[in-house]
C-alpha cells in the first residue's frame, strides 16, 4: 500500500467519526481531529460513548 492510500483512508476515517459523533450530540470537528491523532480508536471510543442529551 502506498503512503498516499493509507493517509486518503485516514482522512475518511476522520470524516467518518466526525459523523458518528454529531451523531450523537458531540462536536463533529473535535472528533475529526482527535480521530486524526487516533484512527480507529476514536472510532471505539465514540461508539462506546453515550448520546449526549440537550436539555
Amino acid at each position: 500500500m502506498s503512503n498516499s492510500s493509507f493517509f486518503v483512508g485516514w482522512g475518511t476515517l476522520s470524516l467518518i467519526n466526525a459523523g458518528l459523533a454529531q451523531g450523537k450530540g458531540r462536536s463533529g470537528l473535535v472528533w475529526c481531529l482527535i480521530s486524526l491523532l487516533l484512527g480507529p480508536i476514536a472510532t471505539f471510543l465514540i461508539v462506546l460513548l453515550n448520546r449526549v442529551e440537550i436539555d
